[in-house]
């Protein structure tokens, strides 16, 4: 009776057979390193960023007059309100930091390439929309960091011709920072970008599933990519694990082998997650800023205005420029770039593993000025600083255009014939 059930649901709405297509028989190179953690991690954050959003809405007031209580509210008030207030906003900074290495991984394995240049795109546009998500997100508690930073960031809109004072007046809803701002930024951080970011994933897994993992050797598996028959799943059963047959393939179905490996990425992350919210939330200030802890006051402006850590490699570049407009360009710039990169690396090989020298220091001193900026962007303006902050954002830009340049001609190692397994 249960199978007659069952047949009759997946006539109709085939279940078992998108799970078998895209994760119990979905093939995953074998030689997957810790650098392939990122991604279920990302997708493991995004499910309790959403669940405990929702918590948090159900005693939150959207008003100016009582954000800032309300979350006073959820904190002391509500039964367990501190450690959902606390996972949703370390969870913020959980999310970027898995992010940042996901990309780090497609950066150095050349996951970005044909033809993975769409599923580029799309983790590119969630990178987006997880940024515009965290910036309407970092408003709401209404304190002095979270006004002032949104400020100025909104300011930088007027900073457009023509039309830049018109749209800084119609994102803020108002003249001025005010609960008509406080409340729009509610309404698209709990809804519009929620869906936009969930819709932006799914289209992100079926173009990974429609074209198949990369991996650390960067050549393409022997195995066809898509849904596998019961022989397949024979063939990976735990009994012929050490057996010649098993040997003389790349893949192996993403579960048990990929969803165990995941598991305990998983394990490890909640435990360092957990250590952060239960001994150290505020971070030193990076995730919580000691501003915010007093309630938003228009007439008292903080000391040193910075965004959220996430957002300061960006902010440095912004700030590195003298002039407003030139700034915003090149801060625009600086994301555009990254949507490029595909057709900025014109090198046949993939990883890092068998690319030049050249290709190698470049990275290195990507990720260097990168990191440099994030840093410089929470300090203070300074002569010095400013004169770093040009200095590494020069070396930002520097990366794409040498990689327009010498990638094309780029002396290469040979690529193994099979992926590297050990």
């Amino acid at each position: 009776m249960m199978d007659s059930l069952s047949n009759w649901i997946e006539e109709r709405l085939p279940v078992m057979n998108a799970y078998k297509k895209h994760l119990s028989g979905y093939p995953m190179p074998k030689n997957c390193n810790f650098w392939y953690l990122f991604g279920s991690l990302a997708m493991f954050v995004l499910v309790s960023q959403l669940l405990t959003g929702i918590w948090l809405t159900m005693s939150y007031n959207p008003s100016a007059e009582g954000a800032f209580a309300s979350i006073e509210y959820i904190m002391r008030d509500v039964e367990y309100g501190w450690l959902l207030r606390y996972m949703h906003s370390t969870g913020a900074s959980a999310f970027f930091v898995v992010t940042y290495l996901h990309m780090f991984r497609s950066l150095i394995y050349g996951s970005y390439q044909k033809p993975r240049e769409l599923l580029w795109i799309f983790g590119m546009l969630i990178f987006l929309a997880l940024m515009a998500e965290a910036f309407m997100g970092y408003l709401l508690p209404w304190g002095q960091m979270s006004y002032w930073g949104a400020q100025v960031i909104i300011s930088l809109f007027g900073a457009i011709p023509v039309i830049g004072d018109d749209l800084t007046l119609w994102i803020r809803g108002d003249y001025v920072l005010s609960g008509v701002t406080l409340n729009r930024f509610f309404a698209l951080h709990v809804i519009a970008l929620p869906i936009v970011i969930l819709l932006l994933v799914v289209l992100h897994i079926l173009a990974l599933h429609e074209v198949g993992s990369n991996n650390p050797d960067g050549i393409e598996t022997k195995l066809p990519k898509g849904s596998k028959t019961e022989d397949y799943k024979t063939e990976f059963s735990f009994h012929s694990y050490y057996t010649k047959k098993y040997d003389i393939i790349d893949s192996v179905p993403f579960h048990p082998y990929g969803t165990v490996k995941d598991l305990i990425g998983v394990v490890c992350f909640s435990i360092l997650f957990a250590y952060v919210i239960f001994f150290n939330p505020e971070m030193g200030g990076y995730f919580l800023e000691s501003p915010n802890f007093e309630v938003a006051n228009l007439l008292k402006t903080p000391e040193h205005i910075a965004p959220v850590w996430y957002f300061t490699p960006f902010y440095a570049i912004l700030r590195a420029v003298p002039d407003k407009l030139s700034g915003v360009l090149l801060m625009g710039l600086s994301i555009v770039f990254l949507f490029l990169l595909p057709w900025l690396d014109r090198c046949k090989k993939r990883s890092y593993r068998y690319r030049s020298m050249c290709h190698q220091v470049n990275i290195i001193q990507f990720i260097i000025s990168f990191c440099a900026l994030g840093i410089l962007g929470t300090l203070r303006v300074t002569t010095s600083y400013t004169l770093l902050a040009q200095i590494f954002s020069f070396g930002y830009f520097m990366f794409f255009v040498l990689l327009l340049f010498y990638s094309k001609n780029e002396v290469t190692k040979l690529l193994p014939e099979r992926v590297h397994y050990k």
